[in-house]
């Protein structure tokens, strides 16, 4: 199939005449007509019904131009960005989980983007999603987090999609809470001081191969009497700086984002459970500078969160 010639067949259904189309692409009618019905030949359907009011598109021929429209857009594109004296946009694209040593970073490396035009994508969203993103929507980089436990389950999936991956961090939750709530005064935060608060949460944990109600009922224990699952970390921030009865799990978060909203972080003896947050991207990907200035970033930040 020739470009020239499903440029040809847009700009016939365009104009709906042979002759103005000939005009516009300075090609001689009959060059034009033959190269439609090659066209028409090579996909073993029919285009155009040819009448006296012109050239009509048939359904078949509607459905081809939709797509050849698109073809021709994409060609376009990449003539742009390639092409010799044009600008390069830079592009950079993340899925995370929803930590504050993470956006922290983010911040960060957001301040060394040069003047040249960009596009980057930073999206906060489960494992699953994470993964997805890489594979399907064109997201070059994530970051995914599970606890160690269920880590043969990730590595498998990640093996089985062809995404490579590293570690960035062992950790384990910690509590934070507002500085008004009464958790603040205690020496050290037991199981039992949690049981008359408001836990802050999320509701989308996932582990590949396994049910979601049986990673549910060991992510999202049913022995909390009151718990509020919120999405967007922001307003779980102000839910927690507001109402000094709530309280969330989290991992360590830097001090300046502490202090900015009042809050305070405490170690649970009672948890011993572990956690990875790991990187992974695809096997054949090569990471590009921004990747690499990004990755030196999340490392900064959670050495500093982490040994505060």
């Amino acid at each position: 199939m020739n470009i020239l010639h499903i440029k040809y067949a847009v700009e016939v259904a365009r104009s709906g005449s042979v002759n103005r189309a000939a005009e516009t692409l300075y090609i001689a009618q009959p060059n034009l007509s033959r190269a439609i019905k090659e066209l028409e030949g090579d996909l073993g359907i029919t285009i155009f019904e040819r009448t006296a009011r012109g050239m009509v598109l048939t359904a078949e021929g509607e459905e081809f131009i939709g797509y050849a429209e698109k073809i021709l857009a994409k060609i376009d594109e990449v003539e742009r960005l390639y092409k010799t004296g044009a600008n390069k946009k830079q592009r950079f694209s993340v899925s995370v989980p929803r930590a504050s040593y993470i956006s922290d970073a983010f911040a960060r490396f957001s301040a060394a983007i040069t003047p040249e035009p960009a596009e980057i994508v930073y999206k906060e969203t489960n494992a699953l999603r994470a993964i997805k993103n890489i594979l399907g929507a064109d997201y070059k980089l994530g970051i995914i987090r599970y606890a160690k436990t269920y880590e043969s389950h990730f590595t498998a999936t990640l093996a089985e999609r062809g995404l490579a991956s590293e570690v960035i961090t062992e950790f384990h939750y910690v509590v934070v809470a507002s500085k008004n709530s009464a958790l603040a005064s205690l020496p050290v935060v037991r199981y039992s001081d949690l049981k008359d608060k408001i836990e802050i949460a999320h509701a989308d944990p996932f582990v590949p191969s396994l049910p979601l109600s049986e990673v549910k009922k060991e992510e999202l224990p049913d022995d909390i009497e009151r718990r509020i699952f919120v999405f967007e970390r922001g307003s779980q921030f102000e839910l927690l700086a507001s109402n000094p009865a709530t309280y969330m799990w989290v991992s360590p978060i830097p001090q300046a984002t502490l202090d900015r909203f009042s809050l305070v972080e405490f170690d649970c003896p009672d948890n011993h459970k572990i956690y990875r947050d790991v990187l992974i991207y695809r096997k054949d990907y090569k990471l590009t500078e921004l990747d690499r200035r990004f990755i030196e970033e999340v490392r900064g930040s959670k050495d500093r969160s982490f040994n505060k």
